[in-house]
């Protein structure tokens, strides 16, 4: 029998956009003489934008594409285009404090045709994650957004960057396989691959099975545990971070991040509801391990150690990872499926916050890359004394992360996140994030007095336009959202799932 599957493009605008821009600016590399490459960023920002605008007219509707019968392979829904606006800001961003990054004379400079490639071929995969409504759409769109980042990390020959992609894709492809073994099990016992499908159970369903379904979903999760880098799969994180050029490990933190943070929201959620008593004890463990490692990492951060900065950041995104799967974990012990929406909502919630958050820290911190090669946290030592605004913008940046005023959306994010775990009766899981959160104060807090301590040495070198409008982006995002929390926190409220 023929199947014959009619595709709304308007749905796959936010994936289809990137992905051609991304051809289109590797074949204009062949041809775009090297004082006109600028022009290529330009390209990337308004495919990007005009990414982003596309989700517009989906706004209204609950939109699917590539179905068979009942059974779709891509939705638009507000979960989806929620995180593709997510993850479509975090690329437009991570392009404008890339630009600087491309033009450098001291040997650092990195190939733009390539670069643009495979951050918009890497942005494209991340787009299309959300929408995904079965598990094979699900894996292509994580490793479509995955392995260009392998190569992102390594692409500044300076022998630094190969040694932390190969780390990271080691890392990566084990994960991935023992996430295609789940998946292998949970078609096996459910005979599809489709999440409303497998929700639904087989229609004749085997006890003995069971624990072959269970072994499934618990793979399954392992995957997307290491994108979100989750304990134990989050050792690639930091010798990855202080690898790779400063812009890309800002995208892999916030990007790769929130792809990881939504793949599990929808196997779990979506695909597995009926597993809630296996998947969310086990996500609460690994909330609780996450954040206690990243902190206590993050603690110990040498000060004076060569890429110290980014190291301390790559910790502090480990311990933020843990109270973006809080919320997951509550999921799992929801009442009703309003329960369970809210719970995401909350998850999506934070993660904005703290997507428009650390791109702006991650852009101060190529900033001053550029003028310290060591990168340590010792040199932001009088940073307020050379450069008063871009240490006012670290300073908030940093308050926001740690959750006091006046980053208030960082205080009511969390006290969201809390909630979510104390409505689901996660006790032990609220004393451990409380815990965590006043250790994280330590060195936000120890790292933000730094800033205005010292004399200013000599004049500093002006941020690059592109450098400044990301910074300033970021900030004003997290100003508005300050002001008023409620255009983030009415998402853990609204239905999402």
């Amino acid at each position: 029998m023929t199947v014959i599957q009619s595709v709304d493009w308007a749905v796959l605008a936010p994936a289809v956009i990137p992905a051609a821009a991304a051809v289109a600016v590797l074949l204009a590399d062949l041809f775009v003489p090297p004082a006109r490459k600028p022009l290529l960023g330009r390209l990337v920002g308004a495919a990007l934008a005009l990414a982003a605008l596309s989700l517009l007219p989906l706004r209204d509707g609950d939109r699917a594409t590539f179905c068979q019968q009942e059974l779709c392979a891509y939705g638009a829904d507000r979960f989806a285009l929620i995180v593709q606006l997510l993850v479509l800001g975090g690329a437009l961003l991570t392009a404008l404090l890339s630009l600087p990054e491309l033009s450098r004379d001291d040997g650092g400079r990195l190939p733009a045709g390539e670069f643009w490639f495979l951050l918009l071929a890497s942005a494209s995969g991340a787009a299309l994650l959300p929408a995904a409504r079965d598990l094979a759409t699900l894996v292509i769109a994580l490793e479509v957004t995955t392995l260009p980042a392998y190569a992102l990390v390594a692409l500044r020959r300076d022998g630094a960057g190969g040694e932390a992609a190969v780390k990271f894709f080691l890392s990566s492809v084990t994960a991935t396989a023992v996430g295609l073994l789940g998946i292998g099990f949970v078609y096996a016992t459910s005979g599809s691959l489709f999440f409303t499908a497998i929700a639904d159970g087989p229609l004749d369903p085997d006890p003995r099975l069971d624990t072959l379904a269970q072994a499934g979903v618990v793979l399954t999760l392992v995957a997307f545990a290491f994108k979100a880098a989750a304990v134990p799969f989050h050792f690639w994180v930091p010798e990855t971070y202080a690898g790779a050029p400063v812009p890309v490990a800002a995208y892999l933190s916030v990007v790769g991040k929130t792809a990881g943070l939504a793949g599990l929201a929808l196997v779990t959620a979506r695909a597995f509801p009926g597993h809630g008593d296996l998947w969310g004890p086990a996500l609460a463990v690994l909330a609780g391990l996450t954040m206690t490692a990243g902190n206590a990492a993050a603690l110990r951060a040498d000060p004076r150690a060569p890429h110290g900065a980014v190291r301390l950041l790559a910790w502090s995104s480990v311990g933020q990872a843990g109270y973006l799967l809080v919320p997951l974990a509550a999921a799992g012990y929801a009442d009703g499926p309003g329960d369970v929406s809210a719970a995401v909502g909350t998850t999506v919630a934070y993660a904005l916050m703290y997507g428009a958050v650390n791109l702006g820290a991650f852009a101060v911190a190529a900033h001053v890359e550029r003028q310290r090669q060591a990168h340590r946290i010792e040199d932001y030592r009088g940073l307020y004394a050379r450069q008063p605004l871009a240490a006012l913008a670290m300073a908030f940046f940093l308050l926001c992360l740690a959750g006091l005023p006046p980053g208030v959306i960082g205080l009511f994010a969390k006290l969201a996140v809390f909630e979510s775990a104390v409505g689901a009766g996660l006790g032990v899981l609220a004393v451990v994030m409380a815990v965590n959160v006043a250790v994280a104060l330590v060195y936000y807090l120890r790292w933000t007095a730094l800033l205005f301590r010292g004399a200013g040495e000599a004049a500093a070198e002006r941020v690059p336009l592109p450098l400044g409008g990301a910074i300033g982006l970021a900030a004003g995002i997290a100003l508005v959202l300050s002001g008023a929390p409620q255009l983030v926190l009415t998402f853990a409220s609204g239905t999402l799932l």
